[in-house]
């Protein structure tokens, strides 16, 4: 990196930006990349870069005239440059003069480029990221990288304090201010959803397991014929049935096999494994010509016929544990993946717990846990998987649901 005294990047020199400035900047980096062919960037251009809803934290607005102050003031301070199309109307055009002014290697300006657009993150979430910026060839590459931007004579990034429930390390980008560097280590709102683990997470384990056990056969009476009254998931099931194309799928936490045997249904060679024997027990009796087994979704193996499973399914099986659980759950699901394999998941969607001591007229002990869609998502990007894609619905009140459903989707690079 650059370190002339004459220079904006000179030590304790970095420029200073504000939010909209971070955001035009990142965009205009994003973009010289991604799509050339649109670089130079036109007002219009910009507009809808600065405000795109993908790949993008917090989601903006912004209007033509705030975006004109913006980059007339970062064109004064030499980060923005102008020019003219070179052919049809005159038409002004902006350039990113940030990765000439900082001096920035290819691997360096990608994380700087998504730090600017979407915040502090883990080095899992940037490697995935960055992906059509810069190919990162593991997550080690990318903390070596930012290592190395924090320990640049001006540096350009830092790690925060992991917050509570955090697994990793979080970094953030140091052309901004102070403000900002606060917002990010104060602790999280809402609910106490660790609260499930009040006792242990082998108590609650073998609670969840007695519950399942007790209500066995009663919900699979009531949920066993659930789909006909879902298309959105319908659609989704079939979704991941395509996608897992000729390998092998296993749903982590089958219950009583219902969304196993529609995956079946569907071609594949379908695969279900419960914590809880009594649901297996009838699984296999509903579902015989099904593959079920008990077994813990978090000690995933790979299928005997493939090099790894061509779709992991957590549905509804990960509303038990508490936040501070999934990012290795996740890891556990991940790691049978098949290169190019599909992680999907169905949570509900919220920042609560439900308890709940009867159930289906059985004395059970279970705590419901909601999970915020941006933090589910995080997750998922961090646990190093691609083309994330995610869907939310209200609840239907036909089926007396009280919370909204959160469906994310997911592929193993590869």
């Amino acid at each position: 990196m650059s370190e002339a005294s004459d220079h904006p990047s000179a030590p304790g020199a970095l420029p200073e930006l504000t939010p909209a400035e971070q955001r035009v900047l990142g965009s205009l980096l994003e973009k010289e990349v991604t799509v050339p062919g649109s670089y130079p960037m036109t007002l219009a251009g910009l507009r809808s870069a600065c405000n795109q809803a993908s790949s993008r934290e917090p989601v903006t607005a912004y209007e033509d005239a705030e975006l004109q102050a913006v980059l007339a003031g970062l064109k004064d301070r030499g980060l923005v440059g102008v020019t003219w199309a070179d052919r049809g109307p005159r038409t002004l055009k902006y350039v990113q003069r940030l990765s000439v002014v900082l001096d920035l290697a290819e691997d360096a300006r990608a994380l700087l480029t998504v730090l600017l657009l979407r915040g502090a993150q883990p080095p899992g979430a940037l490697r995935s990221r960055t992906e059509r910026l810069h190919a990162f060839p593991d997550r080690e590459s990318v903390e070596a990288c930012l290592a190395a931007m924090a320990a640049a004579q001006a540096p350009l990034v830092e790690q925060l304090p992991r917050r509570p429930r955090e697994q990793d390390h979080r970094w953030r980008h140091l052309l901004g201010g102070p403000e900002e560097a606060a917002a990010e280590t104060g602790p999280p709102a809402g609910t106490d959803r660790e609260q499930v683990l009040a006792d242990g997470p082998q108590a609650r384990d073998a609670a969840v397991r007695a519950s399942y056990d007790a209500v066995a056969g009663a919900y699979a009476d009531a949920l066993g014929d659930e789909l006909d009254d879902l298309p959105l998931e319908r659609w989704l099931l079939g979704r991941a049935a395509w996608l897992a194309g000729e390998r092998p799928v296993v749903e982590a936490g089958s219950g009583p096999g219902h969304v196993t045997a529609f995956l079946a249904d569907h071609g594949v060679e379908a695969h279900g494994v419960d914590a809880s024997p009594a649901m297996v027990a009838v699984a296999r009796e509903r579902h015989p010509d099904g593959h079920y087994e008990v077994g813990d979704l978090r000690r995933l193996m790979r299928p005997t016929s493939a090099d790894g499973w061509g779709a992991v399914l957590a549905w509804y099986s990960l509303v038990h544990l508490a936040p501070s659980e999934l990012p290795d759950a996740l890891a556990a699901l991940v790691r049978p993946l098949a290169p190019g394999g599909w992680l999907v998941l169905a949570l509900h969607a919220g920042s609560g717990v439900r308890r709940a001591g009867t159930w289906y007229d059985a004395e059970v002990d279970l705590g419901f846990v909601q999970h915020e869609p941006a933090e589910a998502v995080a997750l998922v990007e961090a646990a190093g998987l691609v083309d994330v894609e995610w869907y939310r619905r209200g609840p239907l009140a036909a089926r007396r649901e009280t919370t909204e459903r959160l469906y994310v989707l997911a592929r193993r690079p590869g």
